[in-house]
């Protein structure tokens, strides 16, 4: 494995897929079966760390050369399951977002117009011998979307406050796990009450994309919401308190009943929370 740097890397959250083994073909399903048997399987942070050194070079390199060859592993309820990396194909989803975080000068000083025309280029010849190809991880940056929230239940939040030292095994973790089944169940049923609540928008139009997203996976995956890097950019008192999932879930339970009033204080309540961290992100 490469080496990376110890340095750890902030503000990124993601909402992964874990696939059993059974969802890949052969020869892929082998290759993961022996990979998962390793003992020194590779973290969120060593990706990002590996990503942000191919930013360093002049000039940069946003995508990978070749596709990773890692994965993230879990094992639930004695059945093997595997997140593949996927990097380069995410690198080229997350270039052609780029235009609408950043002003085009503040763009062309992060990454030449030159290097971003042969990426998507190098892209649109990729997606053509590959057209049904997706990611098993989607990533946010200075945010936990919304629409996430609504796959998961307070119930199934994990929170390890880690250890006073800090360091790359004592940071904080903040994250949900949920089978593919229940996400599922609770997309549509949110989509129900938003669609005959509110006219369609941002939110209706990203909880039908994630869904969409869902649906491509094997019905017996894992579905994990993580907080990642993000930890890190909230006070231990917040984090610890921080029960967004419950704040949504409580929304659309009042929607569903006809309750406007306590729909829009749940959802201040979201908005306050998250406040401070938008703060950040435009003091950034």
């Amino acid at each position: 494995m490469p080496k990376v740097s110890s340095v750890v890397v902030p503000y990124a959250t993601y909402l992964r897929v874990y696939e059993p083994l059974a969802a890949f073909p052969e020869p892929e399903r082998g290759r993961w079966a022996r990979y998962a048997r390793r003992t020194d399987l590779p973290s969120y942070q060593d990706e990002l760390r590996r990503a942000l050194a191919d930013v360093v070079p002049t000039p940069p390199v946003p995508v990978p050369v070749r596709e990773s060859d890692d994965a993230f592993v879990l094992e639930v309820d004695g059945v093997v399951c595997v997140c593949p990396w996927r990097t380069r194909l995410r690198g080229w989803q997350a270039l052609g977002e780029l235009a609408e975080e950043f002003p085009l000068p503040v763009l062309d000083a992060l990454l030449p117009p030159f290097v971003r025309r042969q990426a998507a280029e190098d892209y649109e010849r990729w997606l053509t011998a590959h057209p049904d190809a997706r990611p098993w991880i989607r990533t946010a940056t200075w945010q936990v979307p919304i629409n996430w929230f609504v796959l998961v239940s307070d119930e199934e939040r994990e929170y390890d406050k880690g250890s006073a030292a800090g360091g790359s095994t004592g940071a904080p973790v903040l994250r949900y796990r949920t089978p593919m089944v229940e996400a599922r169940r609770r997309v549509a049923r949110g989509l129900r009450a938003l669609k005959d609540t509110m006219d369609e928008g941002p939110l209706i139009d990203g909880l039908v994309d994630v869904g969409r997203w869902l649906e491509e996976f094997h019905p017996r995956s894992l579905v994990e919401l993580d907080y990642g890097g993000l930890v890190h950019a909230l006070p231990a008192g917040a984090l610890e308190g921080d029960h967004s999932a419950a704040d949504v879930a409580e929304g659309i339970a009042a929607l569903r009943r006809g309750d406007g009033a306590a729909a829009g204080e749940a959802y201040g309540r979201l908005v306050e929370r998250w406040r401070s961290v938008r703060d950040l992100r435009s003091a950034n």
